[in-house]
């Protein structure tokens, strides 16, 4: 079924700001609380988030098979289980809808009052109910990075990196959409020189710049996803800041990986932004530097040209650009992810998150953690407004940004923003 949606020369008759990351060619779906306290599952285009559960009760989505109340919930977990088919015919439908040319619903001013919202108007939620969370690490220069801090830099990379997508089971139910301060961490720490650790609050706290994508129901238990079906269970992806605490890292992670260190919080934009969008963005991976096993080999072009962009806002002051890289640079790209996670048989849910691992280029300017930026805290990063950083800071805000632009078209993400609050105290 043809991708009607993306069509670069189509036009809305809403209003689109320039350069804005949500123009009629992106139709992202997330969910929002509305004026009237109600929630809905709902898209954007422009300034004007839609509301679908609306739009669908006046009959607009005619013709496409969806239950009654399939955008009247609070999660997108329902519709992501319709399938690659349903997502495409409703993207489609609502892209003919808002096109300049559809008079249909441009001329139905009693039907626009209840389906179209100011983006002050609105409150955006969780979008997914996120049953289970999977962190990769795949990004070679990121893990050659660290490698190099913690290890051999003549061995950066453990032998069975360039093998398998490495990954570990996060925490799912610490991931919270942009907005939605987090409290810096307490953990079990081992000071410099001493034999026994105490507890404290982190003195590492670390963003780290990456992407998820979120599933479908994929497959039973004992069935693997082959590599060339792996994009038909993807319904797209969202800008992931994992934080992280170096310090209480460091001393948990042997033998079993990272624990408290990660599970204080994950943050999410909140708009997810679909693999049929993306279509017209797809570039090559890196190519492999040793022989992959088969059921990671694939054909085509399996990444994406996204630009990333992190900065840093200290309370009351401007925001300092940090780092630039791009989702492209990732050696392992999300079919080889989920071909690997499920290999041994591990079923895959409806809303499912897989983190892409931290992002980082080959450049200093553009590592997707202040580990790498600082360098352990070596070379503090220089703001704005004087001062500077190794690690993040209480009240600071981390915000990540992502967009697609090619001769045609220019399509983002938003933002994921959050702000770390001093440690918890109980009131």
């Amino acid at each position: 079924m043809k991708i009607t949606a993306n069509d670069p020369k189509r036009q809305t008759w809403l209003p689109v700001p320039d350069k804005s990351d949500f123009p009629i060619q992106n139709i992202p779906f997330g969910v929002f609380l509305t004026r009237d306290d109600v929630i809905t599952i709902g898209t954007r285009i422009g300034d004007t988030a839609i509301d679908l559960g609306a739009l669908h009760q006046l009959g607009y989505f005619e013709g496409i098979p969806l239950t009654d109340d399939i955008f009247l919930q609070d999660t997108l977990n329902d519709f992501i289980s319709d399938g690659k088919k349903t997502w495409r015919l409703v993207r489609n439908r609502i892209a003919e809808l808002f096109d300049v040319k559809d008079k249909s619903l441009q001329n139905h001013d009693e039907h626009k009052e209840r389906v179209l919202f100011a983006m002050d108007e609105i409150e955006m939620q969780l979008p997914v109910q996120v049953g289970d969370y999977t962190d990769f690490y795949s990004s070679i220069e990121h893990a050659t990075n660290v490698g190099t801090m913690f290890r051999d830099p003549d061995n950066a990379l453990l032998p069975n990196w360039l093998h398998i997508p490495v990954g570990y089971h996060g925490r799912s139910s610490s991931i919270i959409p942009s907005g939605i301060p987090v409290h810096r961490p307490l953990g079990q720490k081992l000071p410099k020189g001493a034999d026994n650790p105490k507890l404290g609050p982190s003195r590492l706290v670390d963003f780290e710049l990456e992407m998820a994508f979120i599933t479908t129901d994929a497959n039973h238990l004992g069935e693997p996803i082959p590599i060339d079906e792996a994009e038909d269970y993807i319904f797209g992806l969202v800008l992931f800041n994992d934080w992280s605490a170096r310090d209480i890292q460091k001393w948990e992670y042997v033998p079993l990986g990272p624990f408290l260190a990660k599970s204080f919080a994950s943050s999410i934009s909140p708009w997810i932004v679909t693999l049929d969008a993306l279509e017209p963005f797809r570039t090559d991976s890196p190519k492999p530097l040793k022989k992959q096993l088969e059921y990671l080999q694939y054909k085509g072009k399996k990444s994406f040209d996204i630009k990333l962009q992190v900065a840093i806002q200290p309370e009351d002051k401007v925001e300092t650009v940090v780092a630039n890289t791009n989702f492209k640079y990732m050696y392992w790209n999300m079919s080889q992810q989920l071909a690997h996670h499920t290999i041994n048989g591990c079923p895959v849910n409806s809303g499912d998150m897989m983190g892409s691992g931290t992002i980082s280029g080959p450049t200093p300017d553009s590592y997707g953690s202040m580990l790498e930026l600082s360098w352990r805290g070596e070379k503090p990063v220089k703001l704005k407004e004087g001062g500077d950083r190794k690690f993040i800071e209480d009240n600071d805000t981390v915000i990540i940004r992502g967009y697609c632009e090619n001769k045609d078209i220019r399509l983002g993400f938003g933002e994921v923003s959050t702000k770390l609050l001093p440690v918890f105290k109980k009131q």
